[in-house]
């Protein structure tokens, strides 16, 4: 059986990087145009260029982004970047659009196309439609179960590559082809603008008394109706293997450093503890379930891999995620006195107890011992984010480490 491969988001340079040492074979990452995630922060060419020179030196791959519905308006502006990605030389385009697939096979013949799950993937025949096309790999549409995955991998070509998502946030709408937004703020979720409407509380308005606002009850829970849970298959690697799938796509290109870095290490150690032996994997399922749990996440669903979902997959009562650990930098590099570099994301003091989270699956436990400032000047606390600080933890550290605090906290509407 074919070991698949690991494929984790990143919104940014940073975030690539920490993908690429926590543990990810591939990563996939949006320019400034033509993806789904206009909100993410996204790569310039300069620094796609950079993320993929960084990802290559350590043996993973990138794949880019360019999967929105294509308007007549757009098609100018997606030949010119097409023409500049040649030279950056990703390892694939993801697709949905066929007249923006055409276009990629025209100006970068050399470059793999991966079919986005936007595009409705849902049998066999499709997939040997993409094949025909020359399409490399084909990303399942995620109301597909397993045994559907299963029954197709048996009808497409050997060479014909599965991608299939295993982790993140669950759109309510078909193959994430979601209307809501444009509807009701005029931002396209197809041309990557979404709102996520979905989370958003709603009520009744019966029309013969306009203002007159009825709750919406769902056993008498709440009225979040479009709220998904997360998915998490973290239980079911071999399940997930054995039906062929190629590659385990993880959701989240709007997601922090610390996110990426806990979802990355924490399936990496799955898939490879698997595939030395399934007792192995068993084992070691208590440290999975805690570790995945570290991450800012909703309750957790197996989507529609075990069947189509129930009342059970909803969250009824709010939209808040589970935030156990709060994310306050990664250690860029080490002083001559051996103070670790870090840009700070949020506030921390000095005394604290802080955590360590390392690409090996340690936690380290630390305490800050001191704080300087670019210039030396000592600080008793990080209040500013993104400021260049210089902290003494009592012990040497890497570089790409990450900081993190323990919350045990919900937080509302983070993405």
């Amino acid at each position: 059986m074919k070991k698949p491969e690991l494929l984790v988001p990143a919104s940014s340079l940073e975030t690539l990087k920490v993908a690429v040492i926590f543990g990810a074979d591939a990563v996939y990452i949006g320019g400034e145009a033509f993806g789904l995630r206009a909100k993410a922060k996204n790569f310039s060419m300069d620094d796609m260029k950079e993320g993929i020179r960084f990802a290559h030196d350590h043996q993973v791959k990138v794949y880019v982004t360019a999967n929105i519905l294509a308007h007549n308006q757009d098609l100018a502006g997606i030949r010119a970047y097409f023409t500049e990605l040649k030279e950056v030389k990703p390892d694939a385009l993801i697709i949905s659009d066929p007249g923006v697939f055409t276009l990629a096979k025209e100006i970068c013949p050399e470059v793999e196309v991966h079919i986005s799950t936007q595009a409705n993937n849902t049998n066999y025949e499709t997939y040997r439609f993409w094949h025909r096309l020359g399409a490399k790999r084909v990303v399942s549409a995620r109301e597909l179960s397993l045994a559907e995955l299963s029954e197709l991998r048996s009808y497409i070509p050997d060479e014909l590559e599965i991608e299939t998502f295993i982790h993140g946030a669950m759109c309510i709408s078909y193959s994430g082809r979601c209307l809501l937004s444009n509807y009701f703020t005029g931002r396209d979720a197809n041309q990557g603008s979404c709102t996520h409407p979905c989370r958003w509380k709603y009520a009744v308005v019966e029309e013969t008394r306009p203002g007159e606002y009825l709750p919406v009850y769902e056993n008498e829970r709440g009225t979040y109706i479009f709220n998904s849970r997360d998915l998490c298959m973290i239980e079911h690697i071999p399940e997930l293997a054995e039906a062929g799938i190629d590659s385990f796509k993880i959701e989240g290109r709007m997601k922090t450093a610390l996110y990426v870095a806990t979802v990355a290490r924490t399936y990496r150690r799955a898939i490879d503890d698997y595939f030395v032996s399934e007792e192995i994997y068993r084992a070691n399922m208590p440290w999975y379930l805690d570790q995945i749990a570290n991450c800012t996440h909703r309750q957790f669903t197996t989507g529609f891999f075990f069947g189509k979902p129930d009342e059970t997959s909803q969250i009824y009562d709010n939209n808040a995620y589970v935030k156990e650990y709060t994310y306050l930098g990664i250690v860029g590099g080490i002083n001559k006195e051996g103070f670790c570099r870090i840009e700070q994301r949020n506030k921390f003091s000095v005394g604290e107890k802080i955590e360590v989270m390392k690409p090996d699956g340690t936690n380290i436990p630390v305490l800050v011992k001191r704080i300087q400032d670019e210039d030396g000047n000592e600080m008793e606390s990080a209040p500013h984010p993104k400021q260049i600080l210089y902290i003494d933890l009592g012990q040497p550290l890497a570089e790409f480490d990450i900081l993190r605090r323990q919350e045990k906290e919900e937080q509302a509407d983070e993405q």
